[in-house]
């Protein structure tokens, strides 16, 4: 029998409407504060909704070079800026004995370069049919070319491919990189995602499939789960990197610890093309095989992050599956969804609400749900969502669901690490 090893967290980045780097959006989430503004990359004027998470005052002149810039799409400019954020603080290219063919880099995105392909087939459209295409147009666009790039920069030359299950993405993502190193296939894999998708076709594609809030008059509050008057996801974009590592390679180099992860899970609803099934089935089913996974009772987890998008019948057949598979236990727990303060970043979505459970379990602080005004009568009120402030409690273990388009569910679960005497 394989004697599986230990995975641990030892390098956090992230690129979010709330900050662009790991402390800052931490400090903005624990804050409560809102990512939601009218659109500025694009003129919003004609569309149902007109705002959106946008990262701001990102650079990627700060991370490359202006020739590199016009040959990466968005979304690949920031997997890379997070990479290299997780990669300095786990100080892993410190280590004079890592060895590269066995670091890898497993990156989702639901989308991939949107805007390069909008970009390109819109000059296509307006040459008057002339085939003229950017040499670049394809790897600009391909899912897989984020996790690439972070691989030829760093010369890593492990396991590299990107996973795509639409929001589920980066999670699915997490739970690969996990396995691969509790099976020894690797000793370091660099996990996330990443998104770019606050252009012209994602939003009037999911405005089209009336998904989108169209709460123009107040962005700031438009994101509003779990609250009677929500109407509808907001849009987000940015991207979050892990570095997971076998727990004995992290000891040998010293390397500072956040957090363990102890168990991942995989379901689908079978149901419906984009509605979640009523009674929650698929994300019953992924909790339930997330905690035998990690080998964890109900009782041993404190804090679940939910995927509490604010669309009607998401977050209520989510907390049905939490009153299911908790039981009793689901009055003591925290629940929070950090999409009313990031909005959804689709495919990197999980990626930035990891590093929210990691930073949660490691500083004992549970970020808010934002944006409650009024109850909604569906929901059992003794759940406790965390509305509208941050709580501080003693979290052993925290639960992250994700849940896509299709019906792909996916859902991790980190461990408070504790050094030993």
């Amino acid at each position: 029998m394989i004697q599986l090893k230990r995975v641990v967290v030892t390098g956090l980045g992230a690129v979010t409407p709330l900050g662009n780097t790991a402390p800052i959006f931490w400090q903005h989430l624990t804050e409560g504060k809102s990512g939601a503004a009218t659109i500025t990359k694009f003129d919003p004027t004609h569309f149902k909704t007109k705002f959106a998470c946008e990262v701001r005052n990102f650079d990627p002149l700060n991370h490359f070079d202006r020739r590199e810039v016009r040959r990466l799409d968005t979304f690949s400019h920031y997997a890379v800026a997070v990479a290299d954020e997780a990669i300095a603080d786990s100080r892993l290219n410190d280590y004079s004995e890592l060895d590269k063919n066995r670091v890898g880099v497993i990156i989702g995105s639901g989308i991939g370069g949107s805007y390069t392909f909008q970009e390109q087939v819109a000059e296509y459209a307006l040459s008057g049919r002339v085939p003229r295409f950017n040499p670049f147009f394809i790897p600009k666009m391909i899912a897989d070319i984020a996790a690439g790039h972070i691989s030829m920069r760093h010369g890593y030359r492990g396991m590299n491919y990107a996973v795509v299950s639409a929001c589920a993405s980066a999670t699915n993502a997490l739970i690969d990189a996990f396995n691969y190193i509790r099976l020894g296939r690797a000793d370091v894999i660099l996990a996330g995602g990443t998104e770019a998708s606050v252009n012209e076709s994602s939003v009037g594609g999911f405005s089209g499939m009336k998904a989108l809030s169209e709460r123009n008059d107040d962005p700031t509050t438009a994101s509003r789960p779990f609250d009677l008057d929500r109407d509808g996801f907001v849009m987000g974009e940015g991207a979050a990197c892990l570095v997971l590592e076998e727990y004995e390679h992290a000891l040998r180099r010293g390397a500072t610890i956040y957090a363990e992860l102890v168990g991942g899970g995989m379901s689908a609803d079978a149901h419906h093309l984009t509605a979640p099934h009523p009674e929650g089935l698929g994300a019953r089913l992924v909790m339930l095989d997330a905690l035998r996974d990690a080998e964890l009772d109900i009782t041993d987890i404190d804090y679940i992050n939910v995927h509490g998008t604010s669309t009607p019948l998401g977050d209520i057949s989510e907390a049905k599956a939490i009153i299911d598979v908790f039981g009793e236990y689901a009055y003591a727990l925290n629940i929070s969804s950090t999409k009313s303060m990031t909005g959804h970043l689709l495919g990197a979505a999980g990626a930035i609400e990891a590093a929210a459970c990691v930073l949660a379990v490691k500083h004992d602080i549970v970020p808010p749900t934002i944006n409650h005004f009024t109850d909604d009568p569906n929901f059992d009120p003794r759940l406790n969502f965390t509305f509208n402030k941050a709580q501080h409690r003693p979290i052993r273990a925290a639960l992250s669901n994700t849940f896509g388009f299709g019906g792909h569910n996916a859902s991790v679960i980190f461990k408070k690490w504790v050094p030993a005497e």
